[in-house]
């Protein structure tokens, strides 16, 4: 996608009728005379779509689109888990941020407040815990804030490679 496109891509590609995703977070920027709150992507460059890979023309004809993301040859889908811990986390109004990538660490469950059910990996920051949804495909993260109570340990063991 071309750079500071992914608004007007997600709008169009709604106006075609083609489920679309385009997670925002609220960031302040300064101007020289104010600072402005700001709506930006989590994930630029990148709107999520979900639509039958036979018939991806209208995507690839939509303004601001340059191609799919793809493995090889092959259209590459997010995973179905991951599209939806993040219109979860979004419906939460939750405040967050892009984060780098993390390698699989410590996987944790919410069981409960308004992230219940999610699974994720949980850092510290300025000694406060955070919840990071990674998109593996994109190499890409998603961090926000987490009450410790709600948090429990999977059951599920991770590979951590040496």
């Amino acid at each position: 996608m071309r750079p500071n496109h992914e608004k007007n891509v997600s709008y169009v590609l709604e106006q075609k009728g083609i489920q679309q995703l385009l997670p925002l977070y609220k960031v302040k920027k300064k101007w020289s005379d104010r600072y402005k709150e700001v709506e930006l992507p989590l994930f630029p460059g990148y709107v999520f779509g979900c639509f039958d890979p036979g018939r991806r023309v209208p995507v690839l004809n939509t303004p601001g689109v340059i191609d799919i993301v793809r493995n090889g040859p092959d259209l590459a889908p997010i995973a179905l888990s991951e599209i939806t811990a993040l219109q979860t986390l979004m419906k939460a109004g939750i405040p967050c941020q892009p984060w780098p990538y993390l390698e699989p660490g410590q996987l944790v469950e919410i069981e409960s407040g308004p992230l219940t059910g999610l699974t994720g990996t949980v850092i510290t920051v300025k000694s406060e815990m955070r919840l990071v949804l990674s998109v593996k495909l994109l190499h890409r993260s998603v961090m926000t804030e987490l009450d410790r109570d709600w948090v429990r340990p999977t059951k599920r063991k991770v590979a951590l490679s040496a």
